[in-house]
């Protein structure tokens, strides 16, 4: 499960914390999307989450695309 892990190698998360990210996650997968694929948007969802962004919207949207974009 790539948020749990990313979860446990990035930080401490609250129960609350860990289902947004998961919610985030579910709704920015895409079809065919490969394990390192999917590894790399649990990482940004987490990063973006850690620089800030709370709201569930904008890390979607934020957490679809590659970092530095």
């Amino acid at each position: 499960m790539p948020i749990n892990r990313k979860a446990q190698e990035m930080g401490v998360f609250s129960a609350a914390e860990i289902a947004l990210f998961w919610r985030v996650f579910d709704q920015s997968k895409r079809a065919g999307e490969t394990e390192a694929e999917r590894e790399a948007r649990a990482s940004r969802i987490i990063a973006n989450y850690m620089a800030g962004i709370e709201d569930e919207a904008e890390l979607v949207a934020l957490s679809s695309k590659p970092l530095g974009r």
